[in-house]
């Protein structure tokens, strides 16, 4: 079974910065979209951020924008979420997943029947 694994997620202050990982021991990410979401307590899950394989695309949330990016080191099969000028509401469980019907971004990004390797989630707290 494909299991994708998280890490980074740890308590910061607002305005503060982290940077998850996603890595998949012994699977490959290429050719895959792979997305970030994000669920906090009482909250539907939420998209984040999607990068595609190689066609450069990428999509953001509404909450996100300007604030966060993503990448991906196809060599070292990781993909990263930098999380800048962070604010309590970002706050939640952060979850990496896969796109096995397409390997670009473009369009809806984060349509969830479309996800479905996911990893366990890192918790983010943003709090004073």
């Amino acid at each position: 079974q494909v299991q994708l694994v998280e890490s980074g997620g740890d308590l910061v202050q607002p305005g503060g910065s982290l940077r998850l990982s996603c890595a998949a021991p012994g699977f490959t990410l290429d050719y895959y979209a792979i997305g970030w979401f994000r669920q906090a307590p009482g909250k539907e899950r939420e998209g984040v951020s999607c990068v595609g394989y190689s066609d450069g695309s990428s999509a953001y949330g509404d909450s996100v924008k300007g604030r966060f990016t993503i990448s991906r080191d196809n060599a070292k099969n990781t993909v990263y979420l930098q999380m800048n000028s962070l604010k309590p509401e970002d706050t939640a469980v952060y979850y990496c997943a896969a796109n096995t019907m397409r390997s670009s971004c473009s369009g809806p990004a984060f349509v969830g029947h479309e996800y479905n390797y996911w990893g366990q989630g890192t918790q983010v707290t943003v709090s004073s």
